[in-house]
């Protein structure tokens, strides 16, 4: 397991930079059966491989976090990799068809892991269409925090990342992944203004 650095803690959503990087854009079939997998208690098996194709110019190099699903980060060969038994830890990884890129290894990181640790009267109030919670307050002592990253039962359908989790995938990527701020345990710290927006 992953020793958890010190200092406050900090949840984030990750996404793609929009800089000039080609994007995986995944199958919609296997996108909405991976969405009927989180919202659903029992009963559906999630998918066992996804399809996608590379989006953006061919001269530019290919993200190695090229998704920003909230629930369907995919994640490179190496950065699946260097993550090891973290990522196990909470759910596991599935592989990614891409069309025409035989030679590319890319993984959607289907977390399992799904943690009640939301202050439900100091949060915002979950979207009623998918749970969204735009404004989340955690409580502290429920956070999972040697999980690299985790699901909401109010928001099943997105992927919260540890603030750790987070550092390490930009420490390795560098200007490829955006982190927005959904919520730190330090109070001077501002989180995003729309973390699950576009």
């Amino acid at each position: 397991m992953t020793d958890v650095p010190g200092g406050a803690l900090s949840v984030y959503r990750l996404l793609p930079t929009l800089g000039e990087y080609q994007q995986l854009h995944l199958d919609s079939v296997g996108v909405r059966q991976l969405m009927r997998w989180q919202s659903a208690r029992a009963g559906v098996e999630p998918p066992a491989r996804l399809s996608a194709e590379w989006m953006g110019e061919q001269r530019w190099a290919r993200s190695e976090f090229p998704s920003g699903r909230p629930g369907a980060p995919v994640l490179s060969r190496r950065l699946a990799d260097s993550l090891g038994d973290a990522l196990s830890s909470a759910g596991r990884l599935v592989p990614v068809d891409i069309k025409g890129a035989k030679g590319d290894e890319y993984f959607v990181f289907m977390v399992e892991k799904v943690v009640d640790c939301l202050d439900p009267h100091r949060s915002s109030k979950p979207k009623r269409l998918d749970g969204e919670v735009k404004k989340p307050v955690y409580r502290v002592e429920a956070l999972p925090t040697r999980l690299p990253a985790f699901r909401l039962p109010q928001f099943p359908g997105a992927v919260q990342w540890n603030g750790w989790a987070a550092d390490r995938l930009v420490d390795l990527t560098g200007d490829q992944i955006e982190k927005r701020l959904t919520w730190s345990q330090d109070p001077a710290s501002k989180p995003h203004p729309d973390p699950w927006g576009i």
